[in-house]
């Protein structure tokens, strides 16, 4: 950015494509540097923001400008704004208000050896792009002027996490769904998609928000990640980071921007705000088609590209899809001796399950059906095992996981469900019992290259589960158990 303040007629320019947002800037920096005790002079102020043909966005240019100002008007040392990058949001009475997208900016400034300046309120943020970096953290123009004066010396911003609070959910609080569960478990331990199907009432939602209770807490490359979009997004609050794997669920009236990102400024959608974490969608048949569509390739390729007529961006989208939907519209397709008013109960679910495509269901490692819960199972006394049990684990599973990962020299892939193509079938290549059993059921259920692929990796995780190197016909035998929803879903089409 350049500040020229030369002799002519008064005014105050910003060029350099600004938006809306940052052509207003001017007069939150004239009303800043007022109150706080600075007069613009009465000359010809122009402000260019440089590369020139590059469209500028937001207003975290405010503080750029008013130091840029500053500096040419003596109120800082010329030189003192060298090897620094700015950003922050004025208020009209010199505050320094908080923006979105400070932490990948340090990281960037950090890669490129320049120190920051920031809002305070974003300092801790800031602070974990790295501990040797120079971060001046100010809650006021009048600070940073005192700072570069030496009159007052601001102190390093610390990083900050996120104190866990009470857990709010546990696994204990569901009774009966033993089976549901247990796909719960595996769907934890190697990151797998799930879809429960079952009717209204009988803890779908319930065992989706009690996912998260059991899966491990982030990894610090994992952490940065995860923070980097929240950032982005604005979606951190204090500054203060959490390790906390993200749960996200959107309502089914989300849009396709919504979901996958975009927007006039191309920000990150749901999928990418649940990157390592959960994205659950409730009343999944009742999401429209072209959005569901949207998940395929995110759910391959663990990213997604947003293209638009000026941009094009990338983000991560590594999610784990947890989905829940009832058998039929009214939910009672499989009640016992209802018989459905649209005609047969078969054409019923049928009619309302293929609203779901064939390659989306296709990429759902495990499909269960989830029961209607009876009184007589909310009688029984809580069960034995919590989060906390089963999270222990799924735990030791994800570090079988990232050992054999890392030895194989993929460190960046660390569950089942990112292993692809020829490692994949080394690692679960089944013994002489289990590749016959896959042969026959490859028939029966039809199973796509992509299916049997599916199939390969729940059968790696339960035996990470158990702590086998070796992946028996018993787990083959309980992976495909998972999959035979679909081809019932297939057949009644």
């Amino acid at each position: 950015m350049q500040v020229q303040v030369a002799p002519g007629l008064p005014a105050f320019n910003v060029v350099g494509l600004p938006d809306k947002a940052v052509s207003e800037a001017r007069e939150r920096v004239r009303a800043a540097l007022i109150a706080s005790g600075l007069a613009l002079p009465a000359r010809r102020i122009t402000v260019n923001l440089a590369p020139a043909d590059l469209p500028k966005e937001g207003s975290h240019y405010d503080l750029p400008i008013a130091l840029g100002l500053m500096a040419a008007i003596g109120a800082v040392p010329r030189d003192a704004l060298d090897g620094y990058t700015v950003l922050g949001e004025l208020g009209l009475d010199g505050s320094i208000a908080t923006v979105a997208g400070v932490l990948p900016a340090a990281i960037g400034a950090n890669a490129r050896g320049e120190g920051l300046i920031c809002p305070a309120a974003c300092g801790a943020e800031a602070a974990w792009a790295s501990p040797e970096m120079e971060i001046i953290a100010a809650t006021s123009l009048i600070q940073l002027a005192n700072h570069f004066k030496g009159s007052q010396v601001l102190s390093r911003p610390q990083p900050k996490v996120c104190e866990p609070g009470i857990a709010e959910f546990d696994l204990k609080d569901i009774k009966g769904q033993e089976s549901a569960k247990r796909a719960l478990e595996i769907a934890a331990a190697g990151a797998h998609n799930l879809l429960m199907v079952g009717p209204p009432g009988s803890g779908k939602s319930m065992l989706a928000q009690r996912l998260p209770t059991i899966l491990p807490p982030l990894a610090p490359p994992e952490l940065l990640e995860v923070s980097m979009i929240a950032s982005v997004a604005g979606a951190i609050e204090g500054g203060a980071l959490t390790d906390r794997r993200p749960f996200r669920a959107p309502h089914h009236s989300a849009s396709m921007p919504a979901l996958v990102g975009g927007g006039l400024r191309v920000r990150p959608g749901e999928i990418s705000l649940a990157h390592r974490g959960v994205l659950f969608l409730d009343e999944f048949p009742e999401f429209d088609p072209r959005v569901l569509d949207s998940l395929r390739q995110p759910m391959e390729t663990g990213e997604v590209a947003i293209a638009r007529a000026n941009h094009r961006i990338t983000y991560p989208a590594r999610f784990m899809l947890v989905a829940a939907m009832n058998p039929c519209r009214c939910g009672r397709a499989n009640d016992a001796g209802f018989a459905c008013r649209r005609g047969p109960n078969s054409r019923c679910i049928s009619a309302y399950q293929t609203r779901l495509s064939g390659p989306l269901l296709d990429r759902i490692d495990l499909h269960i059906e989830v029961p209607a819960v009876t009184a007589a199972d909310l009688i029984l006394p809580p069960p034995a095992e919590g989060s906390r049990e089963i999270g222990q684990r799924v735990a030791r599973a994800r570090e079988m996981q990232e050992r054999r990962y890392a030895k194989l020299g993929l460190a960046q892939v660390r569950t089942n469900a990112q292993a692809q193509g020829p490692i994949l079938e080394e690692v679960a290549r089944p013994d002489g019992a289990g590749l016959t059993l896959i042969r026959d059921a490859a028939d029966a259920m039809r199973l796509t290259a992509r299916g049997y692929h599916r199939v390969l990796r729940v059968a790696r995780t339960l035996a990470d589960l158990e702590g086998c190197e070796k992946v028996r016909r018993a787990h083959f035998a309980e992976a495909l158990s998972y999959r035979a929803l679909v081809d019932e879903v297939r057949q009644a089409a």
